[in-house]
């Protein structure tokens, strides 16, 4: 998801709308001549619209998405009980928490701590940084979410580079890159990862996301590290340059403030884990899968806001993102008419009479649709309309080809993804420069093969692990009961 306006000025604004309304109508005459009805040639063709407006009119997006649900309501697609019903509330809530509960960490010192913590580091070296910008911001990612984890890494990156006289530009790159990689770990680094989660066939939880993402992760991570320091490896290069001769002067990176950082890693590990147990929790407590997942960070948020009750307000109206939030639900009661009118349905038999249900084919396909998407248009609008076409097929595996394809797949452009954006807007803000969109093309590209291949490569091996969706539905049915043992299923 991006939270920021893509590279669209070499286009008049006239033509911009001429193009949005070109590319709408010709879906519309395509799904029209396919044989859909009126109701799903209107929803497929507002839904096209709303992908326009991210990728052409990003200021504008939340107005047209607005207009989108009210055309929607307007023809009788979309009526008022199913709009309340796929607004996804539950991801709208569970995000409020998480972004109040960063906020209080922010105040409390916890991330400047891990700042100057690296900066403190003895016998630096270009190579470390890098090793450390990745795996930082990969595994901050997994605990709190993509936007916090690059926000304080490229401070990091800044206050060294100032410090040495280099350009900043590569080792932004680096740190989004493993940023987006390791956002694929957890539910918690990715909006998405929560989306799919919820949404899934039945729920997934925190530990499933442990035990079939997070290794994958973790081996693309090292592949994404090594291709990135070939890569940048001149630059690389002058960074231990600069260091060694800094070192030969008697001084460091910077200068070090003590921050008392022990009440923010507290409530941090707290939070941590009781998402991650939220299963047992849930299983013990005999309530709906999930239940702890969504209300934890609720609960939390509230019992800081009561600590910290003369900065209540702020946190909720400075550190929560309700512009974002409120195109989210926009987002997902437009992408939820598509499963209401039938089209994921129609689309899920299709690939399905082409392709049966043959996992070898459709992986690689889920993956690469994924990832394809996730580099051109936001991966909220991606997932919330792909979901329901996932779960029709009934394929364990493709669940995961969608996480790891929306998360590898927004390292491709420099608009593929929140993080990207965010760090873009910091890099232009401070040193009035930008990153030539050809140049992260470039970059882009081979480390999204690699990791795409990777993430084929791990869900391939994995699959005949993995339990058939109706052993996940007999586990949710038996609630406090061990699960089913699993036997190599091919994941169907």
């Amino acid at each position: 998801m991006a939270l920021g306006e893509p590279r669209t000025g070499i286009l008049h604004r006239g033509g911009r709308v001429v193009i949005a309304l070109a590319v709408s109508g010709l879906v519309a005459l395509l799904t029209h001549s396919l044989g859909l009805d009126r109701q799903q040639v209107i929803s497929v063709s507002i839904f096209i619209v709303i992908i326009m407006a991210t990728l052409l009119f990003w200021q504008f997006r939340l107005a047209i998405a607005f207009v989108g649900i009210g055309a929607l309501m307007g023809t009788n697609v979309l009526t008022l009980p199913t709009f309340i019903e796929e607004c996804q509330l539950d991801v709208i809530l569970f995000l409020v928490g998480m972004m109040v509960t960063v906020g209080v960490l922010k105040e409390l010192g916890l991330f400047t701590w891990i700042i100057q913590s690296v900066i403190a580091l003895k016998g630096m070296t270009g190579r470390r940084f890098v090793a450390i910008i990745v795996f930082l911001g990969a595994f901050m990612a997994c605990v709190v979410d993509e936007v916090t984890s690059i926000v304080f890494v490229a401070t990091l990156i800044f206050q060294v580079c100032d410090t040495l006289k280099i350009r900043p530009m590569p080792f932004i790159i680096i740190a989004v890159m493993g940023t987006n990689v390791g956002s694929a770990g957890t539910m918690l680094g990715n909006p998405v990862g929560i989306l799919i989660g919820q949404n899934a066939e039945p729920p997934l939880s925190f530990i499933d996301f442990l035990q079939w993402s997070f290794p994958v992760m973790l081996v693309a991570l090292t592949a994404t590290l090594g291709v990135l320091m070939w890569w940048f490896r001149v630059d690389i290069r002058l960074l231990s340059e600069r260091l060694e001769a800094r070192r030969e002067l008697g001084l460091g990176l910077g200068p070090l403030v003590r921050v008392p950082y022990k009440r923010g890693l507290a409530i941090l590990v707290g939070m941590v884990g009781l998402i991650a147990s939220h299963h047992f929790l849930e299983q013990t407590l005999h309530l709906a899968p999930n239940t702890i997942l969504i209300v934890a960070p609720l609960v939390i948020a509230g019992l800081l806001m009561m600590w910290r009750h003369e900065r209540s307000r702020h946190y909720i109206e400075a550190d929560v993102e309700w512009w974002t939030l409120l195109f989210f639900m926009m987002l997902f009661a437009v992408a939820g008419t598509l499963e209401h009118t039938r089209v994921t349905e129609r689309i899920a038999d299709s690939f399905h009479g082409a392709f049966g249900g043959r996992s070898l084919i459709l992986i690689p396909l889920i993956l690469a649709l994924s990832a394809i998407g996730s580099a051109f248009v936001d991966n909220i609008v991606f997932v919330a309309a792909f979901m329901p076409v996932v779960n029709k097929l009934q394929q364990t595996p493709l669940v995961w080809a969608l996480v790891l394809g929306t998360c590898f797949g927004g390292n491709i452009t420099m608009i593929g993804s929140t993080a990207n954006i965010v760090a873009l807007g910091m890099l232009e803000k401070r040193y009035r420069s930008s990153i030539p969109f050809i140049e992260w093309l470039k970059v882009g590209l081979v480390v999204g093969l690699v990791t795409g291949l990777i993430a084929w490569a791990g869900v391939a091996v994995l699959s005949p692990y993995m339990p058939t969706m109706e052993q996940r539905l007999q586990k949710v049915r038996i609630h406090g009961q061990p699960a089913l043992p699993m036997e190599p299923t091919g994941g169907r």
